[in-house]
């Protein structure tokens, strides 16, 4: 039995789940979510918990127990908390800036990267080299703090780049001069 799939799933005032087959919706105080889910798992509603049950016991049906289930619970916590995710950068001349609702950063090139804000996607800029990806979607939050993130690495020589907060990046050593 799946350690996390057999758990139930707690759905706190304010939260609202349609179970519609396969499809499960979600609707709470900051927004709305819907997923479709594996024919491998069911879905029910007990008073204040959703339980995700496998059909039976095939390989497949086991690999989607626990996943269904951690996605129906990201679903509950994004309504009723949302995620969040912080990014640092490091570098001299390296910053960021809202513009609209749109991230402006300078990155060390040419010219200023302009990232657009997705939908049900929302930033922070507490300090110019700090920088906060927000929403009720865990996927979509994590995706847009990675594609921020590729544009530029933290490289192992100086340390600078776009890193995520606590993220350890390891140093290499410069060049040594030769001796002979």
């Amino acid at each position: 039995m799946s350690r996390i799939g057999k758990q139930p799933i707690e759905v706190p005032a304010g939260v609202e789940v349609t179970i519609d087959g396969q499809n499960v919706e979600v609707s709470g105080p900051k927004g709305k979510l819907a997923q479709n889910l594996s024919e491998y798992v069911t879905v029910r509603q007990e008073q204040n918990q959703v339980i995700v049950e496998r059909i039976d016991d095939t390989r497949q049906a086991r690999s989607f127990h626990g996943l269904s289930r951690s996605l129906v619970n990201n679903m509950v916590i994004g309504v009723s908390e949302g995620f969040s995710k912080s990014l640092e950068i490091v570098g001299v001349g390296y910053r960021a800036a809202l513009k609209g609702s749109d991230l402006e950063l300078q990155l060390g090139y040419s010219h200023p990267v302009l990232v657009k804000a997705a939908d049900g996607i929302t930033f922070e800029v507490p300090q110019p080299t700090r920088i906060k990806v927000i929403g009720i979607d865990r996927q979509k939050v994590g995706q847009v703090a990675a594609d921020i993130r590729k544009w530029r690495k933290p490289e192992p020589y100086k340390g600078k780049g776009i890193r995520y907060e606590g993220e350890y990046v390891r140093r290499k050593l410069g060049k040594a001069a030769g001796t002979a």
